[in-house]
């Protein structure tokens, strides 16, 4: 994540404003590629054109970014602009501004409508979204070739089909399944998303134990683990990037993948293809979509020179330079449609992952139980895919959790 911008009440030099950006850092630890380097270049453009306003950046990693925002809020020394995972506790505590109190009618035009939705507390956006991805079928063409398989699997029936292929070829992840507390929330979702359920209804409460999640969950235990098409690890105590790091050996046939793990795969010399999830009976209707957020916080007062900053940032080449430094995507129409305008290699490859980014779904981040909802799932949904396990009591008792905690956090 990238630095957040908080200001300083008191103004700047000759009476100006300082504005604090806290952000969080989506480097990989090396200098040359820190986000700090893009908020600062921001930082001087912005204020090279807005003469009496003062920008500092603060940049985090993403470990420790959420809690320092946290911790400057509870001490009453708030940010202006903070660039985080999260949103919807502060929005619920009435310390954000609203997007309509901040930002131009063009801009806020300019938002993709399903990432915009998912900033919505209350019918209300409080949540601007910075950038985001999707998730697409990632598979090694290598080792589909020698397990005599044509092409992506389209159906449950068919991922099932070829991952037995890969199996009996000696592949020995034929389908890695990440359910451990890395991102166990994602890979849930995606399944979930297949079997035409979700987290939650068009009215927001949740539908864990779902019928259509219950099948879901029935079906991999079953049909996937259950015939040792995951390879010998545990998936309740698989981790994403441990899978990442298999296929980038070549000794995975299958998984979901976000952008990130083309570069990967390409440092391993893999062959790989994307398609499109796997769905129950066909291609599924959806993908799961991940936003990192934006917001700005009332307490510095500086709701103008705040919104002025962010009206700056949303501008197109602004947004493409951050998603083109770390193979993310636009959340802008205007940069995904500059984006598609672009035939440079590496513009391209990411094309596949915008596609879908119109009808994606997103987690119920508008939901302050939502954190806690997803931490019970990390430590609980893996069990489902066990031998023997009881899914429709295990996603119940998720569910009388989550709608314990949604109840206290109403």
């Amino acid at each position: 994540m990238a630095p957040a911008l908080s200001a300083c009440g008191n103004g700047g030099p000759g009476g100006g404003k300082t504005l604090r950006l806290v952000a969080a850092e989506y480097g990989d630890g090396k200098p040359e590629n820190s986000s700090k380097k893009y908020w600062e270049s921001v930082a001087r453009t912005f204020m090279g054109d807005h003469k009496g306003v003062k920008v500092e950046v603060e940049v985090y990693n993403w470990t420790e970014v959420d809690k320092k925002v946290a911790d400057m809020v509870a001490e009453g020394k708030a940010p202006d602009i903070a660039q985080i995972g999260a949103y919807a506790d502060f929005a619920a505590a009435g310390k954000l501004y609203s997007a309509d109190q901040l930002l131009s009618i063009p801009t806020q035009a300019d938002f993709i409508s399903s990432i915009a939705r998912a900033g919505e507390v209350r019918r209300m956006q409080y949540g601007l979204p910075f950038v985001s991805s999707t998730r697409l079928l990632f598979y090694n063409k290598t080792l589909f070739d020698k397990a005599g398989i044509a092409k992506a699997p389209e159906s449950w029936a068919e991922l099932q089909a070829a991952a037995a292929k890969l199996k009996a070829a000696g592949v020995k992840i034929p389908f890695g399944l990440p359910l451990g507390p890395e991102e166990a929330p994602a890979e849930t979702m995606l399944w979930m998303l297949g079997g035409g359920g979700s987290y939650t209804d068009k009215n927001g409460s949740y539908t864990i134990r779902s019928q259509p999640n219950i099948k879901t969950f029935t079906w991999l235990r079953d049909e996937l683990v259950g015939k040792g098409l995951t390879g010998p690890g545990n998936p309740a105590r698989t981790n994403r990037q441990e899978l990442f790091n298999a296929f980038s050996k070549g000794q995975v046939g299958m998984l979901h993948g976000h952008p990130s793990l083309m570069e990967q795969a390409e440092a391993g010399q893999v062959k790989y293809g994307r398609a499109p999830l796997p769905g129950a009976n066909g291609k599924a209707q959806s993908t799961m979509g991940v936003a990192d957020w934006i917001m700005a916080f009332k307490q510095g007062g500086n709701r103008k020179e705040a919104g002025l900053f962010l009206d700056f940032l949303y501008g197109t080449q602004t947004v493409l330079d951050f998603t083109g430094k770390y193979d993310l995507l636009p959340v802008t129409s205007s940069a995904s449609a500059q984006m598609y305008r672009d035939d440079s290699p590496r513009r391209k490859k990411l094309r596949p992952f915008l596609e879908p980014l119109k009808n994606a779904e997103f987690y119920p981040a508008d939901k302050t139980s939502w954190a806690k909802v997803s931490k019970t799932i990390k430590e609980k949904i893996g069990a489902t895919v066990q031998k023997g396990a009881d899914v429709e009591g295990i996603l119940d008792e998720i569910q009388r959790e989550a709608d314990s905690t949604d109840g206290v956090a109403r």
